[in-house]
């Protein structure tokens, strides 16, 4: 059908979302199926002309992304949703029920893209393999792209597609390549067939390219000033894509014919049938556009997004690195100056002008529109209307307010501390203090005077403690607060006397119950344990003290013979006995020759779990990185650990959630050592499934975002690029956005090292 591109308008908005809508499925003329980072997916029924939520399928752990659509057979007359997530499984749905017909498990990482292939399902994943499944089995999968594979999709000649952060698309027979497509420069985020032409492609470059199934570039689409996310054609010819710089882009022959505003990123956009479009929105609004008058929202529908839309940009829009929302109205002009050339910026409707203080005239004097770069939300700090690399915060005590002192990498340390000192009217005799100051919290150590520079006051060179006097230019690193981390974090306080009296009280239960009397301890075997807790209680002899093989070996015996329920006080002696020097070297020679530390964990994790069981489990865990001798049973054993205990960071303990985060920044500093890139994007999988849990405690996300960009960080440009994919860049803006204090900060980190790329 052909359609007017022209005047695309809002349909309808169809709310229940509680998170980003992150993808959308088109069911036929039956209804939308959408997914979201609320961990949800729902379907919507085309009623009449509207639509409404008819189901919502809960199952998933973490986000969900792709969706397909299996269309209605006799077994299951209303069709099925295939769904894929961040908690690495793919779901098949039962529309008419909405319940789980399969959960197919095999991916080591976020599943990113659905194909539906003559019955099979083939799924994409970041752990870069394809698998395809049939009757809820895998028969097979293949490494498919030295990257994490960011979609798929089935050609009607029935090849496959894939798109790739290794910036390529490759076309596929089976499980071998028939031809790798090369033009993008970055990441391929999202591909969809365009009838009897080829592939379209959207990527993390901006950019949107037609393909010819021989690999060549038919077209580039540019006019997004971010990332491209999803990508859809229509039969008319019309071409719509999604992107971060909240629009939806219409194009037509190559061509960008609309583009529509949205309070937010737009994750995914699809048409339907009729031409309609239908947006997924980061405000968890799921959006349907028209071109034809007749479905076209009523005036007050239209209104009320107009304003909501206007609130959004008026909220976000900067104007001289300031929130517009945040600068004062036209009424702060009413307050006199207090300097001749005093400058203030005024919010004069959706703009920010800038005015300045007249003496002789008494008034604020107009000079013009504050206008910010492309991309500039995150701008350099800004002091009295000017931009500057760094404005730091100086507090030179005496009861005296905190001071702004702002600096520029390309000025003369020596200049601005004299600058300074003579606008603070402070002493010179601090000169010395505030160069060092700004040369420590500006990352410029290797600065050295120019020789021929003179002190505009004594009239001598500068006097730089312990340097020659010669000009050493290097080149700015960002300086982070909170990354990398380095080291492990243990969990080294206990009460002692409490564990041993808790140990007492099961034996004597075991002692006293005829059926479990054998699982008791002898008297002479707690007495055993109570001469090891005082070893432990011992700190400051840690150096000479020591344990026999038995001691230890009591401990394992009761890990194994102790019914499941009775062993966190046990499992806490262990956690102690590993920080003690000489208890970690007899617990690894055990441990090296069975692997019953690995069973201890499959007991404690397995449903129903008990809580105290599994703060106490995982906190032993984390202390085996104190010891570099567990690094390889760590490392060999990394997956299986943090699959067992991957469900807790959602739990309510949150003593649990903060161990479970402790747990992923240690193997993210270890995994970082060994260079084992599939472990740390396993790891980074985790973070980022912790950092996204709204309910989450503060110390838990903190840690988990310290991991994230420690990884980033340390990890390499293909490590960054796998964080740039899981959309770590909206991660980080809620993280910066924070009203804690540490989590605003280790967010502004990463938003530093994403913009460092």
């Amino acid at each position: 059908m052909e359609t007017n591109s022209n005047d695309y308008k809002l349909r309808c908005e169809l709310t229940g979302h509680e998170d980003d809508v992150r993808g959308i499925c088109v069911c036929g003329n039956v209804g939308i199926a959408t997914s979201s980072r609320d961990r949800t997916v729902r379907f919507w029924n085309l009623d009449g002309r509207k639509y409404e939520q008819s189901k919502i399928l809960l199952g998933h752990t973490s986000f969900v992304g792709p969706l397909a659509w299996i269309s209605p057979d006799e077994q299951y007359p209303e069709g099925r949703i295939v769904s894929g997530g961040m908690d690495t499984f793919v779901i098949v749905w039962d529309l008419r029920t909405g319940e789980r017909v399969q959960t197919l498990k095999g991916h080591q990482q976020q599943v990113t893209g659905i194909a539906l292939d003559s019955g099979d399902i083939v799924s994409s994943s970041v752990d870069c393999t394809l698998r395809r499944w049939r009757n809820g089995q895998v028969v097979e999968f293949w490494g498919a792209h030295n990257a994490a594979i960011q979609s798929v999709i089935k050609l009607p000649s029935g090849e496959l597609v894939t798109g790739s952060s290794d910036a390529t698309l490759k076309l596929w027979r089976g499980k071998s390549c028939l031809k790798t497509f090369s033009g993008h420069t970055d990441t391929v985020r999202s591909l969809s067939v365009m009838s009897d032409l080829g592939v379209l492609s959207a990527s993390h470059d901006g950019s949107i390219r037609l393909w010819a199934l021989s690999g060549q570039t038919l077209m580039e689409m540019v006019g997004h000033t971010s990332i491209v996310y999803s990508v859809d054609s229509h039969a008319s010819g019309l071409i719509v894509s999604g992107s971060e710089d909240c629009s939806a882009k219409i194009w037509k022959d190559g061509i960008c014919v609309q583009s529509i505003e949205h309070p937010g990123c737009v994750w995914d956009a699809k048409f339907l049938e009729n031409g309609d479009i239908v947006t997924a929105c980061s405000d968890g609004v799921l959006r349907v556009w028209t071109a034809d008058q007749e479905r076209i929202a009523e005036p007050q529908q239209l209104e009320s997004f107009a304003s909501r839309l206007s609130q959004y940009k008026l909220k976000s829009k900067r104007v001289g690195g300031l929130k517009l929302e945040e600068l004062p109205g036209m009424e702060a002009l009413q307050i006199p100056g207090t300097s001749n050339g005093q400058t203030k910026v005024i919010r004069e409707g959706d703009n920010g002008v800038a005015y300045s203080w007249n003496s002789k005239d008494y008034k604020w004097d107009k000079i013009g529109e504050v206008v910010d770069g492309p991309d500039d939300s995150r701008g350099k700090p800004v002091l009295d209307g000017a931009e500057y690399d760094f404005v730091f915060d100086v507090d030179i005590g005496d009861g005296e307010p905190i001071r702004k002192l702002p600096y520029n990498l390309s000025d003369d340390p020596y200049t601005t501390a004299d600058n300074w000192l003579l606008k603070e009217n402070l002493p010179l005799v601090y000169r010395q203090q505030v160069v060092d100051f700004i040369l420590q919290n500006s990352g410029k150590t290797n600065f050295v005077v120019d020789p021929s520079f003179r002190d505009p006051y004594t009239g001598s060179s500068a006097y730089v403690p312990g340097g020659p006097s010669n000009v050493s230019a290097e080149s700015h690193k960002p300086v982070f607060k909170h990354i990398p981390k380095k080291g492990a974090l243990v969990f080294d306080v206990a009460q002692f006397d409490g564990i041993l009296k808790k140990i007492v009280e099961f034996n004597n239960g075991l002692l006293a119950d005829s059926d479990k009397k054998n699982y008791a301890l002898p008297e002479i075997e707690v007495s055993r344990l109570g001469a090891l807790v005082k070893i432990l209680k011992d700190t400051s002899h840690y150096h000479s003290t020591k344990f026999t093989d038995a001691d230890v070996a009591l401990l394992l015996n009761l890990l194994r013979s102790w019914p499941c329920e009775l062993l966190f006080p046990v499992i806490d002696t262990l956690r102690m006995t590993v920080l003690h020097p000489d208890g970690a070297i007899m617990l690894l020679k055990l441990v090296d020759s069975d692997d019953i530390l690995l069973e201890l964990i499959q007991k404690v994790t397995t449903p129903p779990a008990i809580g105290a069981n599994l703060l106490t489990s995982i906190r032993f865990i984390a202390n085996l990185f104190k010891n570099s001798g567990y690094y390889d049973w760590l490392q060999k054993r990394r997956s299986e650990i943090i699959d067992a205990y991957s469900s807790c960071y959602s739990t309510a303990n949150k003593a649990v959630q903060l161990s479970f985060s402790t747990l992923i920044l240690n193997y993210a500093v270890l995994l970082i050592e060994k260079k084992d890139f599939d472990g740390q994007c396993q790891v980074l999988s985790a973070a980022i499934e912790i950092a996204e849990e709204e309910s989450l405690e503060a110390d838990s996300k903190f840690r988990a975002l310290v991991a994230i960009g420690s990884l980033m960080i340390e990890g390499g440009d293909d490590m960054k690029r796998t964080a740039l994919d899981l959309d770590v860049k909206s991660i980080a803006r809620k993280a910066s956005a924070s009203k804690d204090a540490k989590i605003a900060e280790v967010g502004a980190d990463i938003e530093l090292l994403i913009k460092d790329r």
